[in-house]
């Protein structure tokens, strides 16, 4: 899976932001505390604000904080949000004979991601403890070599075989 910077640097900014609860965090300190081009973070920071999964408040105490709890923030509306391609699944008509289940592949590929995605929130992320079945396929890219490796699942990752 390719992720951008842009979704990369959104989803730094929001863990911080869940490890600071309901405080503000200042945009010049996000961008220092977490090494981001603090011109970058502004930009990032206001798509994160127009897709309301941050507030911010103007002032000598103001700052970015989290619009909802962590815990209803999930990764897969984050990436949605930072990277509009990653949402659309271009649908073609192709030879019935040749391709006729490539649909189903690219649908079945992205309810796994989805599957992964959608089911970890921001307080997964900021308590470390990622759902099973995500520690699962982790577990076995880890032990296929690292990500750009086959892996073979033998037993779904839920564990219903």
């Amino acid at each position: 899976m390719f992720v951008t910077a842009r979704t990369t640097y959104a989803m730094r900014a929001l863990v911080a932001m869940a490890a600071a609860g309901q405080a503000t965090t200042s945009a010049p300190a996000l961008a220092e505390a977490e090494r981001m081009p603090f011109n970058f973070l502004q930009t990032v920071l206001g798509d994160l604000r127009r897709a309301r999964l941050v507030v911010s408040r103007r002032g000598n105490d103001g700052g970015y904080r989290l619009a909802r709890p962590a815990a209803e923030i999930t990764v897969g509306e984050v990436v949605r949000a930072m990277d509009a391609g990653f949402a659309a699944r271009r649908e073609e008509a192709g030879p019935a004979d040749s391709t006729a289940h490539l649909d189903d592949l690219w649908q079945a590929a992205d309810t796994a991601l989805r599957w992964v995605l959608d089911e970890t929130t921001l307080d997964d992320l900021t308590r470390r403890r990622l759902p099973a079945h995500v520690r699962a396929l982790a577990g076995m890219a880890r032990a296929a070599g690292g990500p750009n490796r086959r892996i073979a699942i033998v037993q779904d990752p839920a564990g219903a075989g």
